[in-house]
């Protein structure tokens, strides 16, 4: 019943069945065989997920030993299959991708010596293949459009095979790494301030709003990667902060576990903290920041504002208002997912009432647009709809907006363009401002 980045075991049998072995494992990622006699993985027992190997005799193990260790990790949330973190090179070397909010990559000798490669992605790195001494390699970048590399790692030598082009620095400004101490200890997010050509910043003197995003997942994390979106705010003088709160992957379990059954309370701690930290900063004008974010970030946004006293708006965009509606409706992967952010049900049934940002609904006094997929299956309308009803109820300002044929995630750039569009203005709506669109 548990996720796998929180318990995954390793097995090893012969496919024609007979003895199955487990390996002692934390939350095992990515078992590759290295030769024909050892196995090397990934795996966080030490509190970071560090490679493995593993040597075999036969199905017999023999002794295991870290190859590397680090204040990074090698891996992240298993969301989906085919994800690859490090490859085996033919002659034993590995060549890996080290996670600490960005990314780097690392070539790792048979000893466990290790080497960085230059590469001018640093988000999101997947290592796809190898060849000889060349790596494949896909993922974002924070100074480069997202692209597809083969890297020589003997020469140095890198080719772009797709996308990967600078970003005009003008448009997308450089994200700034930021800690902030908060109630759960310290909070890291990436900045991006207002930028465009000609300055969009208000008169002098004046502190730009800003928007806070919030992640979905819940275990998830942001890279500081160049966005066009984020350059959709950014260049029209709208400050974006995006947050990994307490669960976000990246930074080890004991960051990870931080959530384990406070959801709906770690995380808009962490946010309030992080907006706080940056108007304290005297980054942000403490009076114009917004929230934003869907799905599992939509909770986070409704819970905060909730919550009151940091922020002036709210952005859902198919956000959980209701726990037991999702624990009743959300699909086969994330079954048993709400046990351990918030308990198991029924025992647990009074906390997802009072955590439920539905419950409290009449304490939001902030303006709040949502926005909603009509065939979402995993938050059905009827979450954001009686969000809506609330507000109408209290008379706070607000805008529902449903998208037909949209489902959890919108996929159409009409819908795409048509939810940006509408976030701007209402952003410039509650801020005091017009933006140019």
């Amino acid at each position: 019943d548990s996720m796998p980045w929180e318990s995954a075991v390793l097995a090893i049998g012969a496919v024609d069945g007979g003895t199955v072995t487990r390996v002692p494992t934390s939350a095992a990622l990515q078992p590759e065989w290295r030769g024909d006699d050892a196995l090397v993985f990934a795996d966080d027992a030490s509190g970071r997920w560090q490679l493995q190997h593993l040597a075999l005799d036969g199905l017999r193990l023999g002794a295991s030993r870290a190859l590397t260790s680090s204040d990074a990790d090698t891996g992240y949330g298993l969301w989906a299959l085919g994800n690859r973190w490090f490859q085996v090179l033919a002659d034993g070397r590995l060549v890996a991708v080290r996670t600490n909010g960005r990314d780097e990559v690392q070539l790792v000798s048979a000893d466990g010596e290790t080497r960085a490669i230059t590469v001018p992605g640093d988000g999101h790195l997947s290592v796809d293949d190898v060849a000889g001494s060349r790596v494949l390699l896909s993922g974002d970048g924070s100074r480069v459009t997202s692209g597809i590399w083969c890297v020589d790692v003997d020469s140095g030598t890198v080719e772009t095979i797709t996308g990967g082009a600078p970003v005009d620095e003008d448009w997308m400004p450089g994200a700034q790494q930021i800690v902030v101490e908060g109630a759960h200890g310290p909070v890291h997010a990436f900045a991006y301030p207002p930028a465009a050509p000609g300055d969009p910043r208000g008169a002098d003197g004046e502190l730009p709003p800003y928007i806070v995003l919030v992640h979905g997942g819940p275990t998830a994390h942001v890279t500081g990667a160049a966005s066009a979106s984020i350059a959709f705010f950014t260049s029209r003088g709208i400050g974006v902060l995006d947050v990994n709160y307490g669960g976000s992957t990246g930074y080890g379990r004991a960051y990870r576990d931080r959530l384990q059954g406070q959801w709906g309370i770690v995380d808009v701690d962490d946010v309030i903290a992080a907006a706080r930290g940056l108007a304290d900063a005297g980054l942000a004008d403490p009076t114009r920041i917004a929230i934003r974010g869907g799905s599992a970030g939509g909770w986070t946004v409704l819970s905060a504002l909730v919550r009151g006293g940091t922020f002036a708006a709210g952005i859902s965009r198919y956000g959980v208002a209701d726990l037991r509606l999702l624990a009743a409706e959300t699909h086969d992967f994330e079954a048993s997912y709400l046990d351990g952010l918030v308990g198991p049900l029924p025992a647990a049934e009074d906390v997802y009432i009072e955590r439920s940002p539905l419950t409290h609904a009449d304490r939001i006094d902030v303006p709040v647009l949502l926005l909603q997929g009509g065939e979402d299956r995993v938050v059905p309308p009827s979450q954001s709809e009686a969000i809506r009803d609330a507000l109408a109820a209290n008379g706070i300002d607000h805008d529902y907006v449903l998208y037909p044929g949209e489902g959890h995630g919108f996929r159409s750039a009409e819908t795409i363009v048509d939810a940006l569009e509408r976030e701007l203005a209402f952003l410039g709506r509650v801020f005091g401002f017009t933006p140019s669109l």
